[in-house]
C-alpha cells in the first residue's frame, strides 16, 4: 500500500482517496516576475513525479498547479522594465514553461492564473466577511481574522502566542490585531486593480491558491503539495481561509519537498544566492538535472554540488548504456524487480530506493549480454525502461543521450580518420586522433561491430 507522509499530522498515512480511483492534486506554482531557479525545479520534479507514479498504480489524476501572476514583486518588476503586467508574466511563464520541459516534466492538467479567477477570489473573501472571519480595515483592505479559526497553527506547529511574540505592526496599520493577514489590497495609484464589493482592488497571494484550489478540484481534496517554505505562513493561512469558508476539511495530505541549498544556505531569489535553470540547462542535459533533484529524497535538503551532477551524468550513462543494440521486445521479470520498485516507491515516493533497483536490473542486463543471453537482456531492458519511466528517465534512444550535442559530423569525421588509421596500421596517428576525441570529451569503444561513441 502506498503511504505518504503528511506533514498535517507527522506521520507516514497509508493513502486512501477521496473517491476511488480518483486522486486530486493541488501544488503550488511560481511567482512570475523573474526566472526559476533550482529549487523551483524542485518542485517541478517531484510533483511531476508523483502524478507519474500514482498514473503507474491506475489512479486517474487531475493535477493543478497555480501561477501568481499579480503580486508586489511582479507590479514593481514591470514598473523597472517600462513593461505592462501581462508582458512581464507572459515572458516569464513561458520561460518557465521551457525550463520545465527541459526538465522532462509534463504540464498541469490545470494552471489556473490569479488574475484570471478574481471572480472566485472576491466570492471567498465575501462569504469570509459575512461568517465574520474577515473585515474591511479603514485603509479600505480586507484583513483576515486569525483568531477566529481555532485550528490556526497545526500544520505548522506553532502557537499564537508564539506568532504575536514575533509580530510587529506599522503605526499606519489598520489591523485589528497583528496577527491577520490581509485578503484584498485597496487599490493603490498606478497600480493594476479589478473591481469588488470591497471597493476596487487586488487580492492578497493566499487567498488566491484557496479560491484557486477549491475551484479547480472541490472544497474537499486529497493532496496539497510545495516547497517547505510555504508552510508557514501561505499553506497555514490556505487552510484557515478554505475551511472557514467552506466548513469543510480542505486538503487530506500535504506534502512538502525539502529545500535546495547552496553553500549550505537555502537557495532563494530573496538571498541572491540562486542559480537559475535556464543557467543550468546551458551547461548540463535536463535529464541529469532531473536526476540530481530526485536521487535524494524529496522531503530531505539537497545541496548544490557541481560534482554531484557529474556523477548523475555518470548513473544515467551507465542506465543508458545497458539499453544499447538491445531489440524491443515484452518486459520480463524474472528477479522480481517491478515488486521491489513499487515497494520502494510505497514507501513515501523513496526514490533513490527505486534508483538502487534500477542499478541491480542494469547490472543483470549486462550480465546478461556478456554471457550472450541477448534475448533475455532485451526483456529486461524493456523493463528497465518500463520502470524508469515511472521517475522520467531513459525515455530518449540511448545514443541520443550518449551523442547529445550539435557537433556530430565533425566527432564521425575524426572516427572515420582514426578508423583509416588503423587500417592502414599507423598507430600513433590513430592514437594522436584517440586523444583529439578525448580532448572535445568523447570516448571510444572498439567493438567487433566497428567504433561507437558517447560524451565523457
Amino acid at each position: 500500500m502506498l503511504k505518504i507522509y503528511n506533514t498535517l499530522t507527522r506521520s507516514k498515512e497509508v493513502f486512501s482517496p477521496i473517491e476511488a480511483g480518483h486522486v486530486r492534486l493541488y501544488v503550488c506554482g511560481m511567482t512570475v516576475y523573474d526566472h526559476c531557479h533550482l529549487g523551483h525545479g524542485r518542485v517541478f520534479v517531484v510533483f511531476d513525479m508523483v502524478v507519474r507514479y500514482l498514473r503507474s498504480r491506475g489512479y486517474r489524476v487531475t493535477y493543478v498547479q497555480n501561477i501568481t501572476d499579480i503580486d508586489d514583486k511582479i507590479i514593481a518588476r514591470a514598473r523597472d522594465r517600462g513593461e505592462t503586467l501581462a508582458q512581464l508574466t507572459e515572458y516569464y511563464i513561458a520561460a518557465m514553461q521551457e525550463d520545465a520541459a527541459a526538465l522532462l516534466v509534463g504540464p498541469p492538467d490545470h494552471d489556473p492564473r490569479a488574475t484570471r479567477h478574481i471572480e472566485q477570489i472576491t466570492t471567498m473573501i465575501a462569504t469570509l466577511v459575512a461568517k465574520g472571519y474577515a473585515y474591511q480595515g479603514k485603509n479600505g483592505d480586507v484583513y483576515y481574522r486569525v483568531r477566529r479559526f481555532p485550528r490556526y497553527g497545526q500544520l505548522s506547529g506553532r502557537s499564537l502566542d508564539d506568532l504575536k511574540v514575533g509580530a510587529r505592526v506599522e503605526a499606519d496599520e489598520a489591523k485589528d490585531d497583528p496577527l491577520d493577514f490581509v485578503l484584498w489590497k485597496s487599490a493603490r495609484p498606478e497600480e493594476p486593480s479589478w473591481p469588488s464589493v470591497f471597493g476596487p482592488g487586488r487580492p492578497g497571494w493566499h487567498i488566491e491558491c484557496s479560491a484557486m484550489a477549491t475551484h479547480c478540484l472541490g472544497d474537499h481534496f486529497d493532496i496539497h503539495g510545495g516547497g517547505l517554505d510555504l508552510t508557514f505562513p501561505h499553506h497555514e493561512n490556505e487552510i484557515a481561509q478554505s475551511e472557514a469558508a467552506t466548513g469543510t476539511a480542505f486538503a487530506n495530505v500535504w506534502m512538502h519537498n525539502g529545500f535546495v541549498r547552496i553553500n549550505g544556505e537555502k537557495m532563494a531569489k530573496s538571498l541572491g544566492n540562486f542559480l537559475s535553470l535556464r543557467e543550468l540547462l546551458a551547461t548540463y542535459d535536463g535529464e541529469v538535472l532531473r536526476y540530481f533533484l530526485l536521487a535524494s529524497h524529496y522531503r530531505s535538503p539537497l545541496n548544490y554540488d557541481p560534482e554531484a551532477l557529474n556523477q548523475c551524468h555518470e548513473a544515467l550513462t551507465r542506465l543508458y548504456r545497458s539499453l544499447e543494440d538491445l531489440p524491443a521486445v515484452p518486459a520480463g521479470d524474472e528477479g522480481g524487480y517491478r515488486d521491489r520498485f513499487q515497494a520502494a516507491m510505497d514507501d513515501d515516493f523513496n526514490t533513490p530506493g527505486a534508483l538502487a533497483v534500477l542499478f541491480d536490473l542494469s547490472h543483470e542486463i549486462q550480465r546478461e549480454r556478456l554471457q550472450g543471453d541477448r534475448d533475455q537482456a532485451a526483456r529486461g531492458a524493456a523493463l528497465l525502461r518500463e520502470l524508469a519511466g515511472t521517475l522520467g528517465f531513459l525515455s530518449r534512444p540511448p545514443l541520443a543521450f550518449l551523442q547529445r550535442g550539435g557537433d556530430h559530423h565533425e566527432i564521425e569525421a575524426l572516427i572515420a580518420e582514426r578508423n583509416e588509421a588503423r587500417r592502414l596500421r599507423e598507430w600513433a596517428r590513430s592514437d594522436a586522433l584517440r586523444d583529439q576525441l578525448k580532448g572535445r570529451g568523447v570516448v571510444l569503444e572498439d567493438t567487433p561491430a566497428g567504433t561507437v561513441w558517447r560524451r565523457a
